[in-house]
């Protein structure tokens, strides 16, 4: 079954406070583009860091999961289900993080955009290449 890019978002499991993941634009077999817009409402602006309030590295880590593997995860997952209900069956978990670099703070009010190229598809092992810019197309 293959599901819309709102049936997708509908079945991310992370709900707000910690939900990261506004829309997703394009998802295929082998990617997908997703954003999220740092509000400046977010709880932790209040602690990190008073008066200079920064998104945290392990938010950005986390958001890049929810907008890159966990919604490519239940799509691919959903290729191969007959209905909906045996999607929920499977949760995407982050268990590896090879590398990441953080080259511009993410401010409140900053919106994201994901692109997550797999890498690895295999007995529902998944692997990307994930890439974060801000809305002027940096990294």
């Amino acid at each position: 079954m293959i599901l819309s890019n709102d049936e997708v978002l509908a079945l991310i499991p992370q709900q707000k406070p910690f939900r990261f993941i506004d829309k997703i634009h394009h998802i295929d077999d082998t990617c997908v583009k997703s954003s999220f817009t740092f509000t400046p409402d977010l709880d932790f602006y209040a602690g990190h860091f008073p008066g200079n309030p920064i998104t945290p590295g392990v938010i950005l880590v986390e958001a890049a999961a929810q907008m890159g593997i966990v919604s490519h995860g239940i799509w691919l997952v959903a290729k191969d289900c007959n209905n909906p209900d045996e999607i929920n069956q499977y949760t995407t978990l982050f268990s590896e993080i090879e590398r990441a670099e953080f080259l511009k703070p993410v401010l409140p009010g900053d919106e994201v955009f994901v692109e997550a190229k797999l890498l690895l598809w295999k007995r529902r092992k998944i692997k990307h290449e994930v890439i974060m810019k801000n809305s002027n197309g940096d990294t």
